[in-house]
């Protein structure tokens, strides 16, 4: 493995900005590692090296990123790069203009090399469509990589990329993190400029950062932020850098553990590695309490507003290309468009309610730590999860409780690697911090992989026995 593969995306840049490489050579050694390793794990499906080269020829080595190559998730535009959504009816698609987050990361020296693969529309934590088909997970390539920011983790994982972009409505970015080793962000609503969009003012749906480790989400969390007149939940960057928030590792002095919130069967042992992760807080002076808020709701919620924004945003693509889009997609849209004004006020109500008990539990505690998962990696195959423990499950999006009802709080929350199943397959535990209290989140995280010590170097796939 080419020795640029093998750094973080901090290192890099620093070398980057010392002249002592260019933007070429690390273009380069990513497509070495993406053609060593792509045809095994289908994480990215469309390049565009040509566009990324000539752009790097005038990114200043002063730029933030000062000309990283990255990979961006095939639902975010790229002017003149081919973008599917993942979906048949956008197959040959080729915007002429870049959504939100790629104005923002080019104009702070990001070099998109390529788009990594998503589910339909990103419905689902399953990353499989019926344009480019599955991608499965590096520790196991019979298993899924989780979705559906799945693409951009498995890239991380295996040393295609050094950052990635992901989105996250019900944990497309926590839940491949997880499930593939890395580090996955989702910031409050706002953070990070999002559209352009038919909801400008939803919370659900945010884009974020993902690599190797904290301070390498950090970093990129950096290139992310800042007010963006064209969305109007979005402000300014803070003055201290999230980078070095990720670099100063800080113990909380006080954590709530819930392995259910209350609300969902969980794995036994995905629990019992993330109680145990949990605990070396303790070893850092920390007190670990087993108190949570109330999150009983949460599942009917989201399911509605999740709902109503899916009929917002593809009412009309339901009326013309209902028989290209897969059921899952289709029950969204349907479910929404039946809803009335009294659900609606319901699950408003409910999602208030739900931010009241968060602004009650962080007077006395400074982060919420639960599995970022339910289970740990099943066969790609399986299209969702439908039973847990021998409870079966009520909707195809009910094993993502833990992340998705952490949504509905706009609360932020990282998925950082704890540890690992007897079947080596990786463990995610999910931090959540006060709202816009990304800095002091990401210092708590650097905390935690300081201690887990779990190895960040890019793995070569391991093909399924």
């Amino acid at each position: 493995m080419n020795e640029l593969i093998n750094s973080s995306a901090r290192d890099v840049v620093t070398r980057l900005r010392k002249k002592e490489i260019t933007p070429s050579d690390l273009i380069d050694a990513a497509v070495e590692r993406i053609e060593e390793v792509n045809g095994v794990v289908n994480a990215v499906p469309t390049l565009c090296v040509e566009r990324a080269r000539e752009r790097a020829g005038s990114v200043s080595e002063t730029a933030l990123l000062a000309g990283l190559p990255i990979l961006a998730k095939d639902l975010v535009d790229v002017a003149g790069v081919r973008t599917t959504y993942g979906s048949p009816i956008f197959s040959d698609h080729v915007p002429e203009a870049s959504n939100f987050l790629i104005d923002k990361l080019e104009s702070n020296g990001a070099v998109v090399m390529g788009k990594s693969n998503t589910p339909e529309f990103g419905a689902g934590a399953n990353t499989f469509n019926e344009v480019f088909g599955k991608t499965v997970n590096p520790y196991n390539t019979a298993l899924t990589c989780g979705g559906s920011s799945g693409g951009s983790a498995v890239a991380l994982a295996t040393g295609m990329a050094w950052l990635a972009t992901g989105s996250d409505l019900g944990g497309s970015l926590r839940i491949p993190a997880a499930f593939c080793n890395v580090v996955g962000f989702r910031p409050s609503p706002g953070r990070v400029p999002h559209g352009p969009s038919l909801e400008p003012f939803s919370p659900l749906w945010t884009d974020g950062p993902m690599g190797r480790d904290v301070a390498d989400v950090g970093f990129f969390l950096d290139a992310m932020c800042g007010y963006d007149c064209r969305d109007p939940l979005t402000y300014d960057s803070p003055l201290k850098s999230y980078l070095e928030a990720g670099s100063e590792p800080k113990a909380p002095a006080r954590v709530g553990f819930s392995a259910d919130l209350g609300i969902t069967p969980v794995d036994p042992e995905v629990a019992a590695i993330c109680a145990a992760a949990v605990r070396q807080f303790e070893g850092l002076g920390g007190d670990v309490t087993d108190e949570c808020p109330n999150f009983t709701t949460a599942h009917d919620a989201f399911q509605t507003l999740r709902a109503a924004s899916f009929a917002t945003l593809m009412e009309e693509m339901l009326a013309e290309h209902r028989e290209s889009l897969k059921p899952e997609v289709i029950g969204n849209i349907e479910k929404g468009m039946a809803l009335n004004a009294a659900d609606i006020g319901l699950a408003e109500r409910q999602r208030a309610a739900l931010c009241a008990g968060m602004a009650a539990f962080f007077k006395d505690h400074d982060i919420l730590a639960t599995p970022c998962v339910a289970v740990s990696p099943f066969p790609v195959e399986i299209r969702y999860v439908e039973e847990i423990n021998g409870k079966q499950l009520t909707s195809y999006v009910e094993w993502l409780a833990l992340t998705y009802a952490i949504t509905l709080t706009g609360c932020p929350a990282i998925s950082v690697p704890c540890g690992f199943t007897e079947a080596g397959l990786p463990v995610g535990l999910q931090l959540v911090g006060k709202p816009r209290g990304e800095t002091e989140l990401l210092r708590y995280a650097a905390a935690l992989e300081a201690e887990t010590s779990l190895s960040k170097a890019p793995i070569d796939p391991k093909l399924a026995v």
